[in-house]
């Protein structure tokens, strides 16, 4: 019999445990070890069958149990405690406010920062996340918490979530959507002043209408605003658009899209109603999944504050920063026109914003680019005025891919730069590691950063220990998951006693999960089946592997391959030495990744954008196994891991896989196992204990999202807001005159040339030290001198007459002549020496450009 209504009970809990509410709704439990140490000691075994989640831990409480805490002091003062620690983490100066202290002769530091992206991966009882984007934002959130950067994150609410993985009988991926009830969740719904819930509405196609309530989580110190569209105003298709994330595409993908963005931006406005708390300075675009964004900023500025659409583009630009994280065009979002005008056009219109403006903010305008499609990635880079890739491999890949924005630039000035993913250690370092660290270093070591340079400190006995003990908490939890995904595919318990006796906590551990993405190569390992079980079943040197990974309801490309995975898993012959896990998650990473002696990473090189969850491993004592890209291919330094070497311009995909495959069994049977097993008279492997030590060192302080916040915050945050403020200052005086240059050029630029170009004081013989006066004539129809950058561009020519090695002279203004012509002038020192070579270019001017290619104008002879 089902319920016909549904009414959710909270627990109320008596003044004296009042706080442990605060601390169950605020996600900083994720990662307070304390917090969690005291939501388990109400009942051990209870927090088990809960999964470790306090909101639900709490819904559980009977009187008695109130009763019997309430009377136990020793608890209560845990709890007050607990409570003071929280309240001080919230209120604190931490880094950012001491930096703002630091350098308030500077100026001012922003008030607020929105960052914007389709998923969040905070923690396993909050499953809003598919995978590594998610997982990067959920750290980048609880790394602005710890630092004090101002941060509101903004996302959607899935209802479902992404999905749950299990396997049937013949190793095939199964999906399963359990609802959620964020009743149920460490969240609060975000109301008016009168108790109704807030409402963001907008507008669809044919007049019709799309309704968000907010959900607020608190992680940290920072907000996470979640839009979720399940309303009893909507129609049933429309109460179902977040209902998954990922999960649907054409229409659906577009309005979650345009509910990300245009309804974030409301929320974070009704928010800032509410609270009081500051209007955003900058937005974070993680991704062009919330490149819509900007296009509601646009939509406000024009309607409320008389701007034209192109004077509101520059606003927006100056406060945007823009983050892809995709090596592959494959990856972007990209929608049909009339799906735009549709949903842009007529009664859905946004005010302000005519759709043929906004369709040429994502139109595919260069080489190669398609007719008649939106790209969303493509807006994002018109849209923000700073964008960057996540590893400093990803950033050139990433100026390969949009070089067309910028043509007549060099990739390499494609104003797109990187700044590397990091990791949350709170989340993801193991809390043996931190307990082996507090008791030869202490804690003040932690808390100062030293911990890094003191790492050989630590007995190699000690360290050694630790790495047993979290190998066998792995072995144990791998069982416990296997049995469960045997049982679902179909075997009974009489036929699992074989499970006790799958793999070897004294076994060299390697891991490997991630995405069932076909370029990331799950089946690498498996092109020689023979030669891999080999390796695996050597009774003096075992190896034992541990595969994890989804793959998207849709792509049954990628399903196989975890399905040849899992048959491969299924031989008796090797089913003790690898195993598949499915249900790849937050809960399952954090013992698997400390677990591993080895993580395995053999993507194909370059799209790996970065691939942080070597970095997690890296941080629990792990060494890594990796193609040389994302991050590896930037920080491996031949002792903290090993390259797998690439078969980098073999056309043949084929003969590249064999080739790569190869050189992955050979880096194991020659290098890898033999360190791990050559021990000392005390059994212990001085050399690999070296490496360990050596990576925990160097990659230590680099691999951590606290230094990602950093780079974020110095280098784009703190510059989009001061460019935000200043287009915006005096009634957005200097967007008005930015706006007016841009189109001034863009208006003459067609006709500006390079005349002539002269060189005085070259002789026959040019030698080292001799002076070269270069002079550039230029005509500039109409522009002012003062508002283009000549430049002189010298270096080695090769035989196309290709310059390499460039150096740059800036020419200034010397005369000027009848019909808008211009000599400029400059002087270049000769200081090397074989065959050179120099051109002139022009380049637009103005102080409120960021770089030579922001507008995509430059005139060469």
């Amino acid at each position: 019999m089902k319920a016909i209504r549904r009414l959710h009970v909270r627990t109320v809990l008596p003044p004296t445990l009042a706080p442990l509410s605060d601390l169950a709704l605020n996600l900083r439990w994720s990662w307070h070890p304390p917090t969690l140490d005291l939501f388990r000691s109400i009942d051990p075994q209870r927090w088990e069958e809960v999964d470790h989640d306090p909101v639900t831990m709490l819904s559980r409480l009977t009187p008695a149990d109130m009763e019997r805490l309430a009377a136990d002091s020793d608890f209560l003062a845990r709890v007050d405690a607990a409570g003071d620690g929280l309240r001080a983490y919230l209120t604190e100066p931490r880094w950012y406010q001491k930096q703002a202290q630091t350098h308030a002769d500077e100026g001012a530091v922003p008030a607020s920062i929105a960052y914007f992206s389709p998923e969040f991966g905070i923690t396993a009882v909050l499953p809003q996340y598919s995978g590594g984007l998610g997982i990067l934002a959920g750290d980048h959130l609880k790394s602005a918490s710890d630092l004090g950067v101002p941060i509101v994150g903004v996302g959607l609410f899935y209802k479902s979530g992404y999905f749950r993985q299990r396997l049937n009988a013949e190793g095939w991926q199964q999906e399963s959507y359990p609802v959620l009830d964020p009743d149920d969740l460490p969240m609060s719904m975000l109301r008016e002043a009168d108790g109704s819930p807030v409402v963001i509405e907008l507008a669809m196609p044919a007049g019709g209408r799309l309704q968000a309530h907010v959900w607020r989580a608190q992680v940290g110190r920072v907000p996470l605003l979640l839009l979720d569209s399940d309303v009893e105003t909507n129609d049933a298709s429309r109460r179902e658009l977040t209902n998954r994330l990922y999960g649907g595409g054409g229409d659906q993908r577009l309005e979650q899209e345009m509910l990300l963005g245009i309804g974030g931006v409301r929320a974070l406005r009704a928010w800032s109603r509410l609270t009081g708390a500051p209007v955003p300075d900058v937005y974070h675009t993680n991704e062009g999944h919330a490149g819509f964004l900007g296009i509601e900023r646009i939509s406000e500025l024009t309607t409320q504050h008389g701007l034209s659409v192109d004077e509101a583009l520059r606003t927006v630009r100056a406060g945007t920063v823009f983050t892809t994280h995709t090596p592959v065009p494959a990856g972007i979002d990209r929608f049909g026109v009339e799906a735009i005008r549709s949903h842009f056009g007529g009664t859905a219109e946004l005010p302000g914003v005519p759709v043929d403006d906004l369709l040429a903010l994502g139109a595919e305008t260069y080489e190669g680019g398609s007719e008649g499609i939106f790209n969303m990635a493509v807006m994002g880079m018109r849209l923000a005025q700073r964008a960057n890739g996540v590893s400093v491999l990803h950033g050139a890949v990433s100026r390969g891919m949009f070089a067309g924005l910028w043509p007549g630039f060099d990739t390499s000035e494609v104003p797109i730069g990187s700044i590397t993913n990091g990791v949350h250690a709170g989340t993801w370092v193991d809390r043996k590691v931190y307990d082996l660290a507090v008791e030869h270093l202490g804690a003040d070591a932690i808390r100062s950063g030293e911990v890094w340079s003191r790492v050989e400190e630590v007995p190699a006995e000690a360290l050694w220990a630790t790495k047993r003990q979290m190998r066998e908490q792995l072995v144990a939890d791998a069982r416990t998951r296997l049995r469960k995904s045997m049982r679902r595919r179909g075997s009974t318990s009489a036929e699992l006693g074989w499970v006790d006796d799958v793999l070897d906590p004294d076994a060299l551990t390697i891991g490997f999960a991630r995405r069932g993405a076909t370029y990331k190569r799950l089946t690498l390992m498996l092109r020689d089946p023979e030669r891999l079980k080999k390796i695996l079943l050597d009774p003096q040197r075992p190896v034992q592997l541990l595969i994890a990974g989804k793959s998207h309801p849709a792509d049954d490309t990628g399903k196989a391959l975890i399905q040849e995975m899992v048959r491969f898993t299924d031989d008796p012959e090797v089913r003790d030495r690898i195993v598949f896990l499915p249900n790849y998650d937050i809960a399952m990473a954090q013992r698997l990744y400390p677990g591993c002696d080895v993580w395995l990473n053999n993507p194909l090189r370059p799209f790996e954008a970065c691939g942080t969850s070597g970095m997690k491993a890296a941080l629990n004592g792990a060494l890594n196994l990796s193609i040389l890209d994302g991050w590896w291919d930037e920080w491996y330094d031949g002792q903290n891991g090993w390259a797998i070497p690439t078969a980098d311009g073999v056309e043949d995909a084929e003969r590249r896989d064999d080739l790569e495959a190869s050189a992955l069994y050979d880096l194991l049977e020659s290098s890898v196992v033999p360190t791990f097993y050559d021990r000392d008279e005390r059994g212990l492997p001085m050399r690999w204990l070296g490496m360990i030590q050596h990576t925990l060192g160097t990659l230590g302080p680099k691999v951590l999202a606290d230094r990602m916040v950093q780079d974020y915050t110095q280098k784009l945050y703190l510059p989009a807001a001061r460019a935000g403020w200043a287009v915006s200052e005096g009634g957005f005086a200097g967007a008005r005159d930015l706006a007016a240059y841009a189109a001034r050029a863009h208006a003459a630029w067609p006709h500006l040339r390079v005349d002539h170009v002269e060189a005085e004081g070259v002789g026959d013989t040019p030698q080292v030290g001799d002076r070269v006066r270069m002079h550039a004539y230029v005509a500039l129809d109409g522009l002012a001198p003062h508002e283009v950058r000549v430049q002189l561009l010298f270096g080695r020519a090769r035989d196309n007459d290709e310059l390499s090695d460039v150096e740059t002279v800036e020419l200034a203004h010397a005369e000027t002549y009848e019909g808008g012509r211009h000599r400029f002038t400059g002087e270049v020192v000769l200081s090397r020496t074989g065959s050179l070579g120099w051109t002139v270019r022009v380049l637009p001017k103005h102080e409120r450009l960021t770089g030579v290619a922001e507008l995509g104008l430059v005139t060469a002879p």
